[in-house]
């Protein structure tokens, strides 16, 4: 089978397409023949290095594959030809990838593959970073940053939805219309304003309850002058490619809270936490309350081309490559 493979860490040329023996399923998995894989920033994060804990070249990268259910194990009650999307620690971005089958959701109908690739990771974080951990109410205040993007698109979406009022950051103009079309109340494009002082004067002063960040280095610290007093900032990635420190005794006088997000982590330690939110979001998504907003599609073994593309800051909603 093709498989695309981080043969080293460095820059998106690291990833090369190679031939690999297809995997037999053990007996407690599966084994899904993938339509669509997820291309996720934490992605480009494991290639570059810079991801803690990240699996070391060569490897095989990829989150989330949706396809369907080709070969299952001995102890496996799920049936082949079954339409799923897969969470994996690695290995999606192939034609094949074992599974198991707790990771599994199954594709509601009238879903697309494409769709069902950017379900997982981007719903799940930006319920968990809003509701779960960021404790959103509905009047309150929210900031998303990089609203256009996966999980900013979803955010936006969830947030709306329950009746708060939406900031978002975006760096174009066509950015910024997704982002309103979606629900964001408060469109700002954070190269030609500075976001802090957008909010600021939008807010007459009081600032935002609650921001998602996913940026990190000065975006972070920025995100912290933005809210108000007892404010919440859910950190849950790095996509400048800084991490950043804070002063305890800034939380204190000012009375904030910095609380951080990381999806796969939190599935280890309490997953009933994290998952309990599917059915909800699977209803939504079926009803049509919700979308998967699919940005470019890229051909497997395109997937260097694909990984530059959003580093470049083309990409908007999710963007996924096909086997």
């Amino acid at each position: 089978m093709l498989v695309v493979e981080a043969t080293e860490y460095g820059d998106a040329e690291a990833l090369e397409a190679v031939e690999r023996e297809i995997p037999d399923p053990g007996p407690e998995q599966v084994r899904i023949e993938i339509e669509a894989a997820g291309i996720n920033f934490a992605d480009i994060m494991q290639r570059r290095g810079k991801y803690l804990g990240g699996p070391e070249p060569p490897y095989v990268p990829g989150m989330e594959a949706a396809g369907r259910i080709d070969a299952t194990g001995d102890r496996v009650n799920l049936n082949e030809g079954d339409r799923v999307v897969a969470m994996v620690d690695t290995g999606a971005y192939g034609e094949y990838v074992l599974a198991n089958p707790q990771s599994l959701f199954p594709i509601p109908d009238g879903m697309g593959f494409d769709e069902a690739a950017g379900f997982p990771v981007q719903f799940l974080t930006a319920h968990g970073c809003l509701f779960g951990w960021g404790g959103l109410e509905e009047g309150e205040r929210v900031l998303i940053q990089a609203a256009s993007g996966g999980v900013g698109t979803a955010a936006v979406q969830l947030a709306s939805a329950a009746g708060a009022e939406v900031f978002g950051t975006a760096s174009t103009q066509a950015k910024l219309d997704r982002a309103a079309d979606l629900g964001c109340d408060h469109p700002i494009n954070y190269v030609e304003e500075d976001f802090v002082e957008e909010i600021d004067e939008l807010t007459d002063g009081e600032g935002v309850d609650l921001v998602l960040d996913g940026v990190g280095g000065d975006v972070f610290h920025d995100s912290l002058d933005a809210l108000a007093p007892f404010g919440r900032v859910v950190t849950y990635g790095a996509a400048s490619g800084d991490t950043a420190s804070v002063d305890t005794g800034r939380l204190l006088f000012e009375n904030k809270t910095v609380i951080g997000y990381h999806l796969g982590r939190a599935m280890r330690h309490d997953p009933g936490r994290v998952l309990e939110a599917v059915p909800e979001l699977t209803q939504q998504l079926t009803d049509g309350d919700l979308e998967v907003i699919v940005g470019e599609s890229f051909a497997l073994e395109d997937a260097a081309e694909a990984h530059q593309y959003i580093e470049d800051r083309k990409s908007s909603g999710k963007v996924v490559l096909h086997p």
